[in-house]
């Protein structure tokens, strides 16, 4: 956690590229301002932060008013080419701004001191956890306030305005209180490049009164600024290829995983070089689904141990030597802690470091320079892909439905695969949807985000609005149990003020499916919904909706055909009423697992 960064400056074209990892570098540039462009209105705190969202990629803000902010916002929304989007809470407009980073490579948010700030705390801290560069913003106190014994509104009744702060220190790379002018460029500048640069989230604090006054360092045009991008240490990178290399030389049937680091390395491409030069089967681990094309020639699905994709977990697992592409092994991705892989015949490779075995390890070396330099020196073997095409069963369709006979789930998802083009993209929201979302095939192209390592029940519907806000050439199909939905339902109504045309599919079982599996009592079951009638009432007649609700296969079947037909740009909500202990057979085993490791006795003292 930093709370400054030395000089660092970075430089991002006006038109910038979702593809942060492509911004250019290079010495700051020297502009030359004339007195009358530097006393410009324009030339204000508020308008530089809104000109520095648009340079790094931002198009929209998503943002909840509070007094505070107020004057901020008003800022924000006179930059012509960025779009405020209001949600009506501030834990959705985490989630939005967590789902829209996903899919343009940063987001950004504004909320109002302390109320908003805690408000909108669980969500920054999920984006944290899957390493997602975002902008934080509150509105806070009057500069004049600092220092003072006053006691504002918005705290907890003490002279003391650091409590948000306090909080944000644990969950962001980056904290800039801004409450004066003359450091308020650097401020802003430095944690902007730093959420870049870690791919984290960052907090910005701007005083309320400080977002209109213009200032000799603010200019109409923000003077271009540039990230160092990182490099390998040179000698590092050539023994860890070395060493990988005569590794996997050695073992008779490598694979190779990619795990959800992918992301953060930005070395999703570099993986497919090793992926075609290897000859390895090639599987992910279910954070990391989306990041590998499912259409790879040797691709055998997803490894995620006892609930793995069928035969993928028995080639990976009984392979003598697998090479780890950006793991995550927590609890729930290790089932309870039961994979069977042994350290002694791993390489793991994260982000900036590459651990061989048992050792060596070597340090500085990023990973898209290591996989695609040992692209270049491994043997072609696909020995492990030969023994997974002689076990490999195609697996079986769901037992055809009986007319009026009540929807099963694996029903609902064989007619969800079909949907699925590359001009879609799947949100699957923790619960059942994660189980029975991965095993969804993926075309070329298709999106697919879930947020399996902070898991907070809730996160698709903002993170669905975000989404689709920035990713407009795809059409999101979010899977969304009924208990989530309570969480957050609300910013359904921001969908329609934004015209989005997403199809949610609101799988109603009448409670946490989830925790049943692992720990049942009777706080999992909650009060049934009429969602299709919330969801009428939202709309309001206003903007385009169209729900329905289905209990059987015929229903289905033309709820989706009117989804993708007559109303392909509504919103459309469908809610599928399933059995209560309707679930995959992956969630069973899944959650008697992490049951098991959750009931550990305490270890004896």
């Amino acid at each position: 956690m930093d709370t400054k960064i030395g000089n660092s400056t970075f430089e991002v074209s006006k038109t910038a590229s979702s593809d942060l990892g492509n911004l250019p570098s290079g010495p700051t540039a020297a502009v030359h301002c004339s007195p009358s462009v530097i006393a410009s209105p324009e030339a204000t705190l508020g308008r530089h932060l809104a000109r520095r969202l648009v340079q790094i990629g931002v198009r929209d803000v998503f943002a909840v008013p509070g007094d505070f902010n107020l004057t901020l916002l008003d800022h924000l929304i006179a930059e012509p080419d960025l779009n405020l989007v209001g949600c009506c809470n501030e834990l959705n407009a985490g989630y939005a701004a967590d789902g829209y980073a996903r899919a343009k490579g940063v987001g950004a948010c504004v909320v109002t001191f302390t109320v908003g700030g805690l408000s909108i705390l669980n969500a920054i801290a999920g984006a944290y956890s899957e390493n997602l560069p975002l902008i934080c913003i509150v509105g806070g106190p009057n500069s004049n306030d600092y220092g003072t014994s006053r006691i504002l509104h918005h705290t907890i009744g003490l002279p003391d305005f650091t409590q948000e702060l306090r909080c944000f220190q644990t969950v962001t790379c980056y904290q800039a209180v801004v409450n004066n002018l003359e450091d308020a460029h650097e401020m802003i500048d430095t944690a902007v490049s730093t959420a870049l640069k870690e791919s984290k989230p960052v907090y910005i604090s701007i005083s309320c009164n400080l977002p209109a006054i213009p200032h000799p360092t603010f200019t109409r045009e923000p003077v271009p600024f540039c990230i160092s991008p990182r490099v390998s240490n040179q000698m590092g990178l050539e023994a860890a290829v070395e060493a990988a290399a005569e590794f996997l030389t050695k073992a008779v049937k490598p694979v190779l995983v990619g795990g959800p680091k992918l992301r953060v390395a930005k070395a999703g491409n570099a993986f497919l070089e090793l992926a075609e030069a290897s000859g390895y089967a090639v599987a992910v681990m279910p954070s990391a689904k989306g990041l590998v094309p499912e259409t790879l020639p040797r691709f055998i699905g997803t490894y995620w141990g006892a609930v793995s994709t069928a035969f993928c977990a028995e080639i990976v697992e009984s392979a003598d030597a697998y090479l780890f592409a950006g793991p995550i092994f927590n609890d729930y991705s290790s089932v309870g802690y039961s994979l069977l892989i042994k350290k002694e015949k791993a390489i793991i490779v994260q982000p900036e470091r590459v651990v061989i075995g048992n050792g060596p390890a070597f340090g500085c070396v990023l990973m898209k320079d290591f996989l695609q330099a040992l692209a270049k020196r491994i043997k072609c073997n696909t020995t492990a892909f030969e023994n997974y095409r002689r076990i490999f069963v195609p697996p079986g369709v769901p037992l055809e439905s009986k007319p009026r006979e009540s929807l099963r789930v694996n029903v609902l998802f064989k007619h969800i695969q079909e949907m699925l083009t590359g001009e879609t993209a799947v949100i699957a929201e923790t619960g059942d949807s994660w189980f029975n979302c991965q095993k969804l095939k993926l075309p070329d192209g298709c999106g697919y985000e879930f947020q399996m390592q902070y898991g907070s029940i809730g996160w698709s519907v903002g993170a669905t609005l975000g989404y689709a806000q920035a990713a407009k050439d795809k059409r999101v199909i979010a899977c969304i149990g009924d208990g989530s939905f309570q969480v957050t339902a609300q910013d359904v109504s921001t969908m329609l003020r934004c015209g989005q045309n997403t199809i949610v599919f609101l799988i109603n079982n009448g409670g946490y499916t989830i925790e049943v599996e692992i720990h049942d009592g009777p706080y999992n079951v909650i009060k049934n919904w009429d969602y299709t009638g919330l969801v009428d009432a939202i709309h309001n007649g206003e903007g385009k909706c169209w729900t329905t609700k289905v209990q059987y296969e015929e229903e289905l079947k033309e709820a989706i055909a009117t989804a993708t037909g007559k109303k392909k740009d509504c919103l459309c909500f469908i809610e599928v009423i399933v059995h209560k202990d309707d679930t995959s057979k992956e969630l069973l085993e899944w959650g008697s697992r992490v049951s098991a490791a959750n009931s550990r006795p305490p270890n004896p003292q």
